[in-house]
């Protein structure tokens, strides 16, 4: 009887382990499949779509773009580098210049890393990831934000980013940004926080 249930037990773990041996072969064979299936296929969408970032159609290793009225400058714009996307009428800057010009021959320079032209609209956006982006108005104010967008069709500088401005013994501190740079108006949209600060 001992014998007995020795040979099945035997006979059984034979066919278990043929089983097993089977389902082996057929995991290898399915994943060679899949493998070789990937490997067949075109890439996805995902990292084409992130090529197409370096697809420009011309790239330029100066660009310089002005803005005029009549026979007066009213802005412009130089980068270093620029890539330029005719689809989407988007020039892609980098190390960025802007310059806004007065009536009466005064400048207001404004410096980015980066920046976005759009050519149709001539709207851009400067951005910093370090230090922050400084307008220095003639009137004597600072105005520090990371990010500064322009808006030609209202000649308005605007930001959603938080904002500081420094001078005249002031500092005032807060989230966004309204402006027109020629009668130096500004107006920090929210969380305002003015503070008093030495001369010195």
């Amino acid at each position: 009887m001992i014998l007995c249930m020795e040979n099945h037990s035997n006979m059984w773990e034979i066919i278990a382990r043929r089983a097993l041996l089977s389902l082996s072969v057929l995991l290898t064979m399915f994943l060679g499949y899949l493998l070789f299936r990937n490997a067949a296929s075109p890439p996805s969408s995902g990292p084409s779509s992130f090529n197409t970032i370096d697809e420009a159609d011309a790239k330029l290793g100066e660009f310089t773009f002005t803005q005029s009225k009549g026979e007066a400058v009213e802005w412009q714009v130089r980068a270093k580098q620029a890539r330029l996307f005719d689809q989407e009428k988007r020039a892609v800057l980098h190390e960025v210049v802007l310059t806004f010009y007065g009536e009466s021959g005064d400048e207001v320079t404004v410096q980015g890393e980066e920046g976005t032209f759009n050519t149709a609209t001539k709207d851009f956006v400067l951005a910093n990831h370090e230090s922050p982006i400084v307008v220095q108005t003639k009137s004597g104010y600072t105005i520090y934000t990371n990010r500064l967008e322009w808006v030609e069709a209202v000649r308005e500088i605007r930001t959603s980013a938080p904002v500081r401005i420094v001078g005249h013994g002031l500092e005032v501190r807060g989230q966004g940004l309204m402006g027109r740079i020629p009668s130096e108006e500004f107006e920090i949209l929210q969380d305002v926080h003015v503070d008093l600060v030495s001369a010195s």
